[in-house]
């Protein structure tokens, strides 16, 4: 029963946002993903990464089956592509076993096995669509929110040293190597995490069910709830207020200045300012910041080369956000806060909601409207005092962390000491 609320809860936002872009004469979420069935997919690593989350409910013998009709597909169709001159992209194949699989399991399975197939074909989908519905949310915020917040973010940001103008000159002075690891590690977030549930799900095939918690429930809620904010504090970030642009993109005739990232940005007054109609207002919080902090969360009870990926993703985004120009400092601050929040919520939601899960996730929402409302109210204040308001924000995600760490360890279960074997008694 909940795995069905859940499908018709997804299914209907999906409808909902597809109308949505629809309204804007954009195909939405569905007709997105439909469309990547024949024609060349947006993302082919990340259909493979969603038919490897699936196939966690199939044994080795299946999995290399699907695998290899994947490939298979994907080649037929790159030689159909070639032969016409069509876009080339790989994953149609990927997406069709997954496909595949959904239709053997309600035609061909019955019983736990049928659940259990279709619960990876699920999940598997889940994955795709939720890049197909942060698309759509992105579109929407730069259609409805024809004003930004830009500059109440970037004068807050004096109380942290700008660290987006530090952070982009560090990643200028590296040259093409360095921003070509930070860009492939920005653009494959979703990889990554699938890597992680892989191993949290490696057991699903033999025990027959998932377990309560695990790292891809946690990341499509972010992607969810996380555009929600967007609409209410619209941010660009310092490459578009403050620069020319992502990649020079012209940018610049909507900037206050062009600043970004030798000159810092003037303590003056703040204000909202007008932006174009198709930039995202996709800022605060962070929520590849947020991604990533799941993932360094769920790696911690990996192995240790689990654990060194996930600490490795997580510098590494930081340093892409900030080194690009995408997010400013107060920027990443809430999406920490937002990312443990968003899995207390969720740990709380498999456990059960007790004295200590009700505290722990109304303090780290109160924490995050508190940020939020600084940036907006307080900016100039922050700036004026650096001293005292950047240690404030640092503690105050501080607090947040450890307020996890803390209440996290109590709700994990207690292994009783084993009892000494009785001695044989000496005659």
């Amino acid at each position: 029963m909940l795995w069905t609320a859940a499908g018709v809860v997804t299914l209907g936002f999906l409808i909902a946002l597809e109308i949505a872009s629809r309204h804007y004469g954009l195909p939405g979420p569905i007709a997105a993903q439909a469309s990547e069935v024949i024609f060349a997919p947006k993302s082919g690593p990340l259909l493979y990464a969603s038919m490897a989350l699936m196939m966690v409910v199939l044994t080795w013998r299946q999995r290399f089956i699907a695998f290899g009709v994947a490939v298979a597909i994907d080649v037929v169709f790159f030689l159909a592509r070639l032969a016409v001159g069509a876009d080339m992209m790989f994953g149609n194949g990927a997406l069709w076993v997954i496909l595949g699989v959904g239709v053997i399991a309600v035609t061909r399975r019955t019983g736990p096995e049928r659940v259990l197939l279709l619960k990876g074909v699920g999940l598997g989908l889940l994955l795709v669509a939720g890049r197909k519905t942060g698309d759509a949310w992105l579109l929407i915020t730069s259609k409805t929110r024809p004003t930004v917040l830009d500059p109440y973010v970037a004068v807050a940001d004096h109380a942290l040293g700008n660290p987006s103008w530090l952070v982009g000159r560090m990643v200028e002075a590296t040259g093409p190597v360095g921003s070509t690891v930070l860009d492939w590690v920005y653009i494959q977030l979703a990889v990554a995490a699938v890597c992680v549930s892989l191993y949290q799900l490696r057991n699903v095939a033999t025990e027959g069910r998932f377990p309560g918690h695990y790292l891809v429930r946690t990341f499509l809620v972010i992607g969810m709830v996380g555009p929600a904010v967007y609409m209410v504090f619209p941010v660009v970030g310092p490459i578009f207020a403050y620069g020319e642009g992502a990649f020079g993109t012209g940018g610049s005739q909507w900037a206050l200045a062009e600043l970004w990232p030798h000159t810092a940005p003037p303590l003056t007054a703040p204000h909202a300012m007008p932006y174009d109609g198709f930039t995202p207002r996709n800022c605060m919080p962070s929520l590849h910041t947020a991604w990533a902090t799941a993932i360094f969360i769920h790696s911690r009870k990996g192995p240790r080369w689990l654990r060194y990926a996930g600490t490795f993703w997580l510098i590494a985004t930081l340093g892409a956000t900030l080194g690009f120009g995408y997010h400013y400092g107060a920027d990443l601050i809430a999406g920490v806060v937002f990312a443990f929040t968003i899995d207390a919520a969720m740990r709380s939601f498999d456990r059960g909601w007790d004295r200590s899960a009700v505290r722990l996730v109304a303090y780290g929402t109160g924490v995050f409207v508190a940020l939020l409302v600084a940036y907006r109210y307080l900016p100039v204040q922050m700036a004026e005092y650096p001293w005292v308001a950047g240690p404030l924000l640092i503690l105050a995600m501080a607090s947040v962390v450890q307020g996890y760490v803390w209440t996290t360890r109590l709700w994990e279960p207690k292994v009783a000491p084993a009892e000494p074997k009785p001695q044989p008694e000496l005659v």
